[in-house]
């Protein structure tokens, strides 16, 4: 869902991806902005860019945000948000069919750039991955706190009962009372080395088989809810960890990448419209995952419109006003 997948298939199946990527369609953004904290004097008028995303919840949000950015700074705006899969939107920005799209380090990192090890340190990491980019027409502007990472979460009752607060504590819990721990995990997540066996091998856990139950991703949430398990995962900006009243574990070991988000941005389109960077630059710094999860929690557990949600969120915070 989040595009983790390894790198090493990533070449072989860029170019099917983006035969079938829909990046011949797409239709202009037709929001009437006009500039706020941002876009002060039209620096992008006449400007024709296009911005793409992924195609889950807080990428279509993310890629609504840039095209509504884009133009209260007078840009004609072509909407291709929705990419299936991390492959094919990656390569519209990289190639010039796409100008823009918030991306996330530890994608780029271990999907696009084929590391193994990902790096600790969430400024180091952007600023390796950013290194590695320039030679692929890529530049990447600074990065948001929004950490769109793997944890593990507990209900209200299962907290009560066990008080687990990181993941020490659930490998401590795993070892004092094995039968108290039981997960909810994708399939994905329970065979990668950034995933489960990583994390119980890094942690010192030694759960069962038994005590583990793959599912949907969707599914996991309400089980933990429901306590069907006593932890299950997810990602820490889904709205549905507010919504529900879900806990997340802490990684106080550091385990799991950071999966920052930042603008990824064709770099010949940035050299020709450098205001580009500073439209941008404060909207990422409002971005973490208490503002993620809210606005995923309105698109995911309300119902209401992803781009709706980006557009009220940005006049809110005073980025743009509306005409």
């Amino acid at each position: 869902m989040r595009g983790r997948m390894r790198g090493v298939a990533a070449v072989l199946v860029a170019g099917a991806l983006l035969a079938g990527c829909g990046l011949a369609s797409g239709s202009p953004m037709t929001d009437d902005v006009e500039p706020g904290s941002i876009g002060q004097g039209k620096p992008l008028k006449g400007a024709d860019l296009t911005v793409t995303s992924k195609e889950f919840t807080e990428q279509l949000i993310l890629g609504a945000i840039t095209g509504i950015a884009f133009q209260a700074a007078g840009a004609n705006v072509l909407d291709r948000t929705g990419i299936q899969g991390s492959i094919g939107a990656r390569e519209a920005v990289r190639n010039g069919d796409a100008d823009a799209m918030y991306e996330y380090t530890g994608t780029a990192w271990i999907t696009h750039q084929g590391n193994a090890e990902p790096i600790p340190d969430p400024q180091e990491q952007w600023q390796a991955v950013r290194d590695a980019d320039l030679k692929n027409g890529l530049t990447w502007l600074p990065p948001a706190e929004l950490n769109n990472t793997y944890a593990l979460a507990t209900n209200p009752a299962n907290l009560k009962k066990y008080g687990t607060r990181t993941l020490s504590d659930v490998a401590e819990l795993s070892k004092k009372d094995p039968d108290a721990v039981t997960l909810c995990v994708e399939g994905e997540f329970a065979s990668r080395e950034d995933g489960l066996p990583g994390m119980q091998k890094a942690y010192g856990m030694n759960i069962p088989s038994s005590n583990i139950t793959k599912m949907d991703t969707g599914i996991i949430y309400t089980q933990i809810a429901k306590g069907t398990c006593t932890f299950g995962e997810v990602f820490t900006t889904d709205g549905r960890i507010k919504a529900m009243n879900l806990t997340v574990m802490e990684d106080d070991k550091h385990f799991f990448p950071n999966y920052n988000a930042a603008p990824s941005i064709n770099t010949r389109t940035l050299e020709q419209y450098p205001a580009i960077a500073g439209i941008l630059d404060p909207i990422t710094k409002k971005l973490n995952n208490t503002v993620a999860q809210e606005l995923n929690a309105k698109v995911d557990v309300e119902g209401q419109d992803p781009h709706l949600v980006a557009l009220e969120w940005m006049v809110q915070e005073g980025f743009v006003k509306e005409g």
